[in-house]
């Protein structure tokens, strides 16, 4: 039962947490989007393209997030959208999204950019585009844990990965 209270309170709290670096990095990736769009000043296709696609990965987050989020505040122990399998799902697409964002930024600039030594357009921008998108990946690595761990107790207690998250 300890652990029910635990999932109950933590699960709006992740998904905020989740909501809110998504809606920080939509922002920043919807800005550098705008910008490169009405100037034409990326410094390579590459780089507009990876910004493109953390625009997407941003936007997927907010969405299903906030889809997950009103679902288990809504019926927490009774809905299949609910359950340890569709949030094992839902997190592990989010999670190789992430994992492609986060990294493919991450080599786009070299693991950052100093912008005291660096002529790059939106130095600042795409520093904490890149700082964000790991954050991002990290809140999602951090719930599949959690949804993983819930999920073998389900199946112990033979729910099956189609049982609640919480009992």
């Amino acid at each position: 039962m300890g652990m029910d209270a635990h999932i109950r309170r933590g699960h709006p709290i992740v998904f905020g947490m989740l909501i809110f670096f998504g809606i920080i990095e939509l922002a920043i990736s919807a800005w550098l989007t705008s910008r490169f769009n009405a100037r034409h000043d990326y410094f390579s296709l590459t780089e507009r393209d990876r910004v493109r696609y953390t625009l997407f990965a941003s936007i997927w987050t907010v969405v299903f997030s906030f889809l997950y989020l009103v679902l288990f505040m809504h019926s927490a122990t009774g809905s299949v959208l609910t359950s340890v399998a569709s949030h094992l799902i839902f997190l592990a697409l989010t999670w190789v999204i992430w994992t492609a964002a986060a990294a493919a930024v991450t080599e786009m600039l070299g693991g950052g950019l100093n912008c005291s030594n660096t002529t790059a357009n939106y130095c600042g921008q795409l520093n904490a585009l890149e700082g964000f998108a790991w954050v991002e990946w990290v809140l999602v690595t951090l719930a599949i844990v959690v949804v993983l761990a819930r999920g073998i107790s389900a199946a112990r207690r033979g729910d099956g990965y189609r049982g609640p998250l919480v009992a």
